[in-house]
């Protein structure tokens, strides 16, 4: 499958401000928020990005898109190398960012028509009839026409989210970026926004990136999973390989503690224990040692690599296999 996004190698730092050192004016310490971050999506594929809040989720779309500046790495849209043009016009005429807040991502002063139509005037594309335009973007999502005169506050979290849709879909990209797209909507409102973002995939080929703290949604939808912790990639393969036999002990965590629908089925213990250490100070080694299970004195030594840990699987544990072999082995039982 062709890539439509690559991203290799990616590092984003953000300032930390200035201070005052011996009387002298240093330069700006920088935080370090993603590094090493290797990853891509093909056309027609949906892929899910998963983890803890403060995990760089929201950081890594926004550098895709060009909205934060990149320390380093390399970003291909389309066989195109945006890294060294800096020139990201061609990415935002081709794709789109569903923000996670959609009411909030409408101007309260633009009519929904209006709002449809302005990727096409931010582009300088012609539209021979815009309220045609906006009416066809609105059908193709499951809205009335008559929705083009109403305003965000008239909407319902369902519909805005809907809109938002519209929205991405009007310029016909390639890829759209979806931040956690299901948030704060009903678990009926969300099946609809879920079934309605697979069939645009299987119509149009579009390919998808969906972030999510919802793992049941992400099991759902995806093709493959990439995990996050820390701004550190630490897990990526096929979703349904990952959730049967995850190879990091931090996506097994995940996992876990995914909540039950019987409740009569209580965990006795958490599935994942400790706080998340800050990024102002983070762990030796592997940064996860502080609440994996079964960390050892190599993993607060020495840090582990991302690396191939069977076929289409990569994962940063010195233990990778071992988990996957236990796992397989459990497996084995349990069928």
């Amino acid at each position: 499958m062709r890539a439509v996004y690559e991203v290799r190698d990616l590092a984003v730092d953000v300032p930390l401000g200035r201070g005052l050192m011996d009387g002298m004016l240093r330069a700006s310490a920088r935080l370090n928020i993603l590094d090493g971050i290797t990853l891509s999506v093909g056309g027609g594929e949906t892929l899910g990005i998963v983890g803890e809040s403060g995990s760089g989720k929201t950081t890594l779309a926004r550098a895709m898109m060009g909205l934060m500046p990149v320390a380093s790495g390399r970003l291909t849209f389309e066989g195109r190398d945006l890294t060294t043009s800096a020139d990201f016009s061609a990415l935002r005429r081709r794709s789109a960012l569903m923000f996670q807040d959609a009411t909030a991502s409408l101007s309260p002063r633009m009519k929904i028509g209006t709002a449809l139509i302005e990727p096409f005037a931010i582009h300088g594309l012609r539209v021979s009839d815009r309220r045609a335009k906006a009416g066809d973007l609105l059908e193709k999502i499951g809205l009335p026409r008559a929705f083009s005169e109403r305003y965000p506050h008239e909407l319902s979290g369902g519909q805005a989210r809907r809109v938002c849709v519209a929205r991405a879909l009007a310029l016909n990209p390639a890829l759209v970026l979806a931040d956690e797209p299901t948030a704060g909507l009903d678990v009926s409102v969300q099946g609809e926004i879920l079934n309605l973002l697979a069939a645009l995939k299987t119509d149009l080929g579009i390919a998808f990136i969906v972030i999510s703290h919802n793992l049941a949604m992400v099991r759902h939808v995806t093709d493959r999973i990439a995990i996050l912790y820390l701004g550190r990639l630490v897990e990526t393969g096929p979703t349904r390989d990952v959730f049967a036999r995850p190879a990091h002990p931090y996506t097994a965590s995940l996992i876990a503690s995914e909540p039950q629908p019987d409740p009569r089925k209580r965990r006795e213990t958490l599935a994942i224990e400790g706080e998340v250490p800050s990024m102002l100070s983070r762990p030796s080694g592997c940064e996860f040692h502080t609440r994996c299970p079964r960390a050892e004195a190599l993993c607060r030594r020495d840090r582990p690599a991302l690396r191939e840990v069977a076929p289409g699987r990569i994962a940063r544990c010195h233990f990778a296999e071992d988990q996957l072999a236990t796992r397989e082995n459990t497996h084995g039982l349990e069928n």
